[in-house]
């Protein structure tokens, strides 16, 4: 038996602890917190020092702790009291690894956001590394079809529907006059820099970049086009594809974004982000877009009263919005273009993975663990393959991760939160644990919303339909969650983010002064809303005592 005590925490002392985060006979794993301990200048979590299982807790929410302090008894996993568990290279093939025509030390499998981050960070950790990209460009879908250039459509939308509004307080401008030929040369403008960027930088690093469609052919080796490449480390970066309905006719997110024409009327399939971010371009460009969408609320999985904003907004503008209706129960015929945004499935069914040994389920998923390790000790895999949100950052993260890892660093992929945002007009973000989340899985919490109505940057650009929320901890008022709807949404969420990785409290956010007039003040003023300290609107509630 183990006794686990408090570590060196600096000069604190009697530090009290405000969360136990284990529970008698839970099994942890090396570094799994164990209890949050909050002084007067941060939280802090005080990690397991091995794998075992917990048999008796000496400490309680609101005791005190110093350096030494025991706060559980741990059973180590194997029995024997053996040391720290210790990320490690993973151990050489029982064979020689066969030579190909290519040898890395570390292979990327897909050059997307995750995939070329990977590539770039094991590069500068001094491993040789080889990167296999199936088209012509690095980037992946992001940069090439997906995150980029529906960014630069979105912003000529956000232009042109400015000018229109603009009408209201006396500046009125005549109606665009759109060059689609133009407009699609500068997105391509756009796109080429970023991606002329990422070659660059692969030079720099001597990453080899190998262009061509990939499978796997063994645990140690791969076929990329003509060329053999072996590796004695792999990381698999595949991304994922845009779904398809049986008997819909229509373009995907990637043939919307070729802007060929502007329809006149476009049924969009699918009102999640992707099929709203696609809408709000062709209805700036003057298409009558309808929507129509399975569930029973645009953008599936975000809490109602962010959505609310967008769907009062929108459906003054569109031609419709049908909420829980299936296409079929449409006359597509009737519509000049359909996009069909109905969601995206991993890659992971079409590399070959069974050759290396690499267990892929039926929907094309490749499970990994906190370092992104498959089955296969030396290969692992990142992005939108291994589940969870598919979104680049999330990508990006895993793939420095996953490389650290390889070259023998002890680090895990553990975030507290991964933000969400749909680039929409107005634009909703949000992360963490959201009120859908907390009333599913009982979890207490309070929220404190604070409109945008009462925003003075937001009344002088004339968009105060927005809100901005928190979820806050009903005891220790730490931050649970966050969400934002309104103009420039997606630039407020990251402060949020930074604030649960750092176990910050609404006094912390309401306590950091921010600018005025700013949108940012908007999450301070929320902050205030939860500790009743607010002045900007009238919401009694009585008042937290300052710690």
């Amino acid at each position: 038996m183990i006794e686990v005590k408090i570590p060196d925490i600096g000069d604190f002392t009697d530090v009290p602890v405000i969360e136990i985060l284990v529970e008698v006979g839970q099994e942890v794993a090396p570094e799994d917190p164990l209890v949050t301990l909050e002084s007067d200048k941060a939280t802090m979590d005080v990690p397991a020092p091995e794998a075992g299982v917990v048999r008796e807790l000496k400490v309680g929410i609101g005791d005190k702790v110093s350096e030494g302090t025991t706060i559980l008894l741990l059973e180590p996993v194997s029995g024997d009291g053996a040391g720290p568990a210790v990320v490690e290279e993973a151990p050489p093939a029982a064979e020689p690894v066969p030579e190909g025509d290519l040898h890395a030390q570390v292979l990327v499998l897909g050059g997307g956001p995750g995939g070329y981050t990977a590539a770039f960070r094991a590069a500068d950790l001094g491993l040789k590394t080889v990167l296999v990209e199936r088209d012509e460009r690095l980037g992946g879908v992001c940069l090439n079809v997906g995150c980029i250039p529906s960014k630069a459509l979105l912003h000529i939308a956000r232009v042109i529907a400015d000018a229109r509004e603009t009408a209201e307080f006396g500046v009125r401008f005549g109606e665009p006059e759109i060059d689609l030929d133009a407009l699609r040369a500068w997105k391509e403008q756009v796109v080429g820099k970023l991606t002329g960027g990422l070659a660059g930088l692969a030079r720099q690093r001597k990453v080899e970049v190998v262009q061509a469609e990939a499978r796997f052919t063994g645990p140690h080796t791969l076929q990329a086009g003509d060329t053999t490449i072996s590796f004695d480390h792999a990381i698999i970066a595949v991304g994922s594809s845009p779904i398809q309905l049986p008997g819909v006719e229509g373009m995907d997110s990637t043939g919307a974004l070729e802007l060929e024409r502007v329809p006149e009327r476009l049924l969009v399939v699918g009102g999640g982000i992707i099929g709203l971010e696609m809408a709000t371009v062709y209805d700036a460009l003057g298409s009558r877009v309808t929507v129509v969408e399975l569930m029973d609320q645009l953008i599936p999985g975000c809490d109602p009263d962010l959505v609310k904003p967008l769907h009062t907004r929108i459906s003054k503008r569109y031609e419709a919005i049908h909420l829980g209706t299936s296409v079929e129960s449409l006359d597509v015929g009737s519509f000049d273009a359909t996009l069909v945004a109905v969601g995206r499935r991993p890659n992971g069914a079409g590399i070959g993975a069974d050759a290396a040994g690499v267990d892929v389920d039926d929907r094309g998923f490749i499970a990994v663990d906190a370092q992104l390790r498959t089955n296969v000790a030396h290969i692992h895999a990142i992005g939108d393959v291994v589940g969870g949100p598919m979104l680049a950052h999330k990508a990006s993260h895993e793939g420095v991760v996953a490389a650290e890892v390889i070259a023998g660093h002890d680090v895990s992929f553990d975030p507290r939160a991964i933000p969400s945002v749909a680039y929409t007009d107005p634009e909703v973000a949000w992360m963490g644990l959201t009120e859908t989340e907390a009333k599913e899985q009982d979890i207490a919490y309070e929220k404190a919303s604070f409109p945008w109505a009462a925003s003075g940057r937001a009344l002088t650009i004339g968009r105060a339909e927005g809100l901005t929320k928190l979820l806050v901890d009903p005891e220790t008022h730490r931050v649970l969650g966050a969400g934002m709807v309104g103009v420039n949404a997606g630039e407020l969420v990251a402060e949020t983010v930074h604030a649960i990785e750092m176990g910050a409290d609404a006094e912390d956010i309401g306590l950091t002064i921010h600018p005025h007039p700013t949108l940012s003040e908007t999450v301070m003023f929320a902050a205030e809303v939860a500790e009743g300290t607010i002045t900007d609107i009238y919401a009694p509630k009585r008042a937290r005592a300052r710690t």
